[in-house]
């Protein structure tokens, strides 16, 4: 039996609200993050996920609160990433109420935190969080793929293969994989297809397309990719598309929603 594609908003927070740029540069408010999360478990989303894009020590006892607030008023599994660094920040979330967690940078800096997590709370709460960018000419030599894997906002290189690092990550017990593309991040121009494909070709666990999503004939062709999931963010908090209407497109083109 073929999974339903799960259609995910993601509210990136920074000061406890949610905000959405250009390459992470540029960044607008968008609202209260437990409100918009009410209007999408509401409107029919599959699941939510929230960044914490400041990370930083005053934003995480912000981020707790809302993951309480917010796990007390949907009823979709959440998953939370942003700063997240030890196994004992995977507990504090989760007993804030959220279901998943997604490590990035901890995980870049020290793989064996994928290990870890894995190992005491099960795979399916583990969601590795993957910047990928295009790498020019001049740089791709150590880079097979052509993608490498970035941090702070896709600013910085981490010197990674991304397709390699997926495919490591997967074989320490990561239970998916947002792939998020830092060049098209909130360009609505479109996922990028080649890095869907590039990852789907390596790995068997779930993947979760991000960036670049503009309008509901996007996300078809980012399933027929080898995406599981699509998440989306910009579209959904400006009012430009909402969760049905990508619902529709999908199904139309005959991949199975719930």
């Amino acid at each position: 039996m073929t999974l339903a594609v799960r259609v995910i908003p993601c509210l990136d927070v920074d000061g406890g609200r949610v905000v959405k740029g250009i390459n992470f540069q540029e960044l607008r408010d968008a609202g209260d993050p437990v409100e918009l999360a009410k209007v999408y478990d509401a409107e029919g989303a599959d699941e939510l996920t929230f960044l914490d894009i400041s990370a930083s020590h005053e934003g995480r006892a912000t981020t707790m609160e809302i993951v309480s607030a917010t796990a007390e008023q949907v009823f979709i599994p959440l998953t939370v990433g942003g700063g997240v660094s030890s196994v004992e920040d995977v507990d504090r979330l989760l007993r804030a109420g959220a279901d998943k967690v997604a490590v990035n940078t901890a995980a870049i800096n020290r793989p064996e935190l994928v290990a870890e997590i894995a190992d005491r709370f099960g795979s399916q709460v583990l969601v590795l969080s993957v910047d990928a960018r295009r790498v020019d000419a001049r740089r791709a030599a150590g880079t097979a793929s052509g993608f490498e894997v970035t941090t702070h906002g896709g600013r910085k290189s981490a010197g990674l293969d991304a397709i390699e690092w997926a495919v490591r990550a997967a074989e320490l017990g990561a239970g998916e994989i947002l792939l998020n593309a830092m060049d098209a991040d909130g360009t609505q121009d479109g996922f990028d297809l080649e890095l869907i494909r590039a990852v789907r070709r390596e790995v068997t666990i779930p993947v979760i397309a991000s960036g670049g999503a503009g309008a509901v004939e996007h996300f078809p062709p980012a399933v027929e990719a080898g995406a599981d999931a699509v998440l989306a963010a910009t579209v959904f908090h400006f009012g430009t598309l909402r969760i049905a209407d990508v619902k529709d497109s999908l199904a139309g083109a005959g991949h199975p929603v719930r």
